[in-house]
């Protein structure tokens, strides 16, 4: 068997028209039903429908579609599983016995790297045809810099130690491993240059397409991972005192971010723009690809869906610790989970039903279709926010606070807050002051509050160190006891696929696996 990297094609145009794809024969024979590579690359068009055969990859079930919600949703103290399926389940407690398993490990790191290989194909490609505007070429050079920095992000914070692979490679190469601090290096050259060429806004037909605010935002986060504050605070000035000052802002409704009637709102920074128009399989690449979101029907309640996954209710007890100015329960738990008392609490009935749930079982509500269906299905067209303007402002609030400005911080947590008419910070904990420590374990519970389900806590865990020390595992462990499993300096990451190892010589199993 080829490793991952060999066995990647070129995949499907997100307009839904069939991409000539360039597999190579062993026998050198020219397939006549396939566009060879020598003929292809030509055109602005071939350039267009290769950015956008990138974007396919956002319908894979390796990835955004379905399994990466069980890495960073469920692995994290936010969620776990009760699956039937034991392994699947396993690897979402830190209990790894068979680094191949499919759903767990390997079919993500195949997405991942096939998702890289499209970035590259255009890259490699796009030089050598002729434009008429630059800009566009340009323009479209940017998209594939930002899904290979996007991809190599998400690489980062699940296996750490991956290769770098940065050009389109032949059967016979054997990429070499590079260390976390090269990779996350890549993604800064890659977000960084993207962001100078992206538009601050597309026109109606393209959006959904990246940003110069979604790069700003990804380079954020990355910055953050590496503890580079100022670079961190740089880069999140761009939406703060920056030319997009005032261009995003928080809608009014806290549920709309949540839901497919209020998409690519003004507090949406970067949002994968799912369809439920295809009823195709997910590994198809023609026009029949399912274009939806399956985290629906994996997360949904008994009897609603399979299940796979469900929420942690400490976020429940956590929402109850403090009421509204008028002495309401916060909004933002309503949206958030399904929990036995949501009726009592907010008169909501879900899917339609009277549910029997468990005193402390509680399930992610965030995307689900409850609020005009039944059921759920492997087709959910609701768009998935990965990067809200609240994030921003949450973000900004932790770099002023390590950077010292813990007073000005306030100002980036208050209105997340105003949203769900609570108290100022300062009114609600008086106790935190201007105190650095108390300040950073205070806005941790702000952004559960706040984006609890989004797949950043994983992110969040490692940025914080949270898991660098059994001290820290164990204070996680008091709300996921997922986490009494956790061995520190190894579950930091997960193994590399036993696979990649085997087939590669210059590859090495990740530390303590």
């Amino acid at each position: 068997m080829k490793n991952t990297f060999n066995k990647i094609i070129l995949g499907l145009a997100l307009s839904a028209s069939l991409m000539p794809s360039c597999k190579k024969q062993l026998e050198d024979v020219t397939n006549q039903n396939a566009i060879p590579v020598t003929e292809y690359w030509k055109t602005e068009d071939d350039a267009q429908k290769g950015v956008n055969a990138i974007y396919t990859m956002f319908y894979k079930p390796g990835v955004w579609s379905r399994w990466i919600y069980f890495r960073l949703d469920l692995t994290s103290d936010e969620g776990w599983s009760q699956s039937p399926w034991i392994e699947l389940g396993d690897w979402t407690r830190f209990q790894y016995v068979n680094y191949n398993f499919w759903e767990g490990n390997v079919n993500t790191f195949r997405d991942t790297y096939k998702a890289i290989f499209r970035c590259n194909q255009v890259l490699d490609n796009i030089d050598a045809i002729p434009f008429a505007d630059a800009n566009k070429k340009n323009q479209l050079i940017a998209q594939a810099k930002f899904f290979r920095g996007f991809y190599y992000y998400y690489a980062a914070l699940l296996w750490e130690n991956v290769p770098l692979i940065l050009h389109v490679q032949k059967p016979s190469d054997l990429p070499t491993q590079n260390t976390l601090t090269e990779v996350w290096a890549q993604v800064e050259k890659d977000l960084s240059e993207a962001a100078t060429a992206l538009p601050k806004s597309w026109d109606d037909a393209n959006v959904g397409r990246p940003t110069k605010g979604a790069a700003m935002g990804y380079l954020a986060k990355t910055y953050m991972q590496q503890h580079k504050w100022n670079d961190a605070k740089t880069a999140l000035d761009y939406f703060i005192n920056g030319e997009a000052k005032g261009m995003y802002s928080l809608v009014s409704d806290f549920k709309t971010n949540f839901r497919d009637n209020a998409e690519n709102n003004s507090e949406s920074v970067f949002e994968i723009q799912f369809s439920d128009a295809n009823i195709g399989g997910p590994d198809n690449d023609d026009p029949n690809q399912g274009m939806g979101n399956n985290r629906a029907q994996f997360f949904a309640p008994r009897g609603i869906g399979w299940s796979d996954g469900q929420a942690r209710y400490w976020i429940v007890d956590e929402f109850k610790k403090e009421n509204t100015k008028d002495g309401k329960l916060d909004p933002r738990l309503e949206w958030t989970v399904f929990y036995k008392d949501i009726t009592k609490d907010f008169g909501d009935k879900i899917y339609g039903r009277d549910w029997q749930w468990g005193d402390k079982e509680a399930w992610f509500r965030k995307g689900q279709r409850d609020y005009y269906r039944t059921t759920e299905d492997y087709y959910s067209q609701v768009n998935n926010r990965l990067l809200r303007y609240a994030d921003i402002l949450l973000l900004y609030a932790e770099v002023q606070n390590e950077l010292g400005q813990t007073a000005d911080a306030y100002n980036y947590v208050d209105p997340v807050r105003a949203r769900a008419n609570l108290n100022t910070l300062a009114v609600a904990h008086p106790e935190i002051g201007t105190d650095k420590a108390k300040f950073k374990e205070r806005l941790k519970m702000e952004r559960a509050l706040e984006l609890y389900g989004e797949s950043v806590r994983w992110a969040d865990l490692k940025r914080w160190g949270d898991l660098d020390t059994q001290a820290g595992v164990d204070a996680v462990a008091q709300r996921d006891p997922d986490f009494k499993n956790f061995v520190v300096g190894k579950h930091i990451r997960l193994p590399l696929p036993q696979s990649e190892v085997d087939n590669n010589k210059n590859l090495k199993q990740n530390d303590h696996y």
